[in-house]
């Protein structure tokens, strides 16, 4: 147990750092040597102010300068990793396959929080997470690669064609390589359920965005994909739920 604490302790650090470099990322800023500071007051943050998870919760998401609200999505983001590297321990142990797994993640969650940010999924992240993912279920279930590959390729070519019988309107062409990449790090039997999950997640947010939105405010409204992916993928990969038992 206490091994798989200190692995949670390291998501939550690393994706703090993760979302830090996706904040500077092409503005110009450096990500190893500018300091970290409040976007509205702009006083430059100290270290018991960066502390992962724990930092928000003793400021209770409040700025202890200026008093303005801290985004509770840094929470998340960093809660979320904590536990995604305590239950990806508890689910490969301390093997090969494990350093890779938890790379996977964390270009994962730069694709993610870069496309939520922009609406882009940059070419050089993607290719890194397909590797890395490649790498992990050669280390992880070589005797399955053969069929992993096979269902990552054939998930990966319907979202391809959906981008391009839609002409880039139903689905982007980013969406296609992630969708490799999961369908890589999940493996054979999560990527159905992984598909079906992302559009079932995705549908809901969208229902939800719609009731929310007024009626003449709704054409227009862009909403990224690659997070609903990531969620219904990981969703399948760490649940094992399969609503489909002939592809279990």
């Amino acid at each position: 147990m206490i091994i798989a604490l200190c692995f949670a302790a390291i998501g939550a650090i690393l994706a703090s750092f993760v979302g830090v470099i996706v904040e500077r990322v092409n503005t110009g800023a450096s990500w190893t040597t500018d300091r970290s500071r409040c976007d509205s007051c702009a006083i430059e943050l100290t270290a018991r102010d960066l502390i992962p998870v724990v930092s928000w919760l003793i400021t209770r998401g409040v700025c202890r300068s200026c008093g303005s609200r801290i985004p509770v999505r840094l929470l998340v983001i960093e809660a979320s990793m904590a536990a995604f590297f305590f239950a990806g321990y508890q689910m490969i142990g301390l093997t090969w396959a494990l350093p890779f797994f938890f790379l996977s993640l964390l270009l994962l969650l730069f694709i993610v929080l870069y496309d939520i940010r922009h609406t882009i999924v940059l070419i050089v992240p993607s290719v890194a997470f397909i590797a890395s993912a490649l790498v992990y279920q050669l280390l992880a279930n070589p005797a399955a690669l053969g069929l992993t590959l096979l269902f990552a390729g054939l998930a990966a070519s319907v979202f391809l064609l959906f981008h391009l019988g839609s002409r880039g309107r139903a689905m982007g062409l980013g969406d296609a390589p992630v969708v490799l990449g999961l369908s890589l790090l999940a493996g054979a039997s999560a990527t159905i359920p992984g598909v079906l999950f992302s559009f079932w997640i995705g549908a809901v947010y969208g229902l939800v965005v719609l009731a929310r939105t007024p009626k003449g405010h709704r054409m227009g409204i862009e909403v990224p994909f690659v997070p609903f992916l990531a969620l219904g993928f990981l969703l399948a990969l760490y649940t094992g739920w399969n609503p489909l038992p002939l592809f279990s």
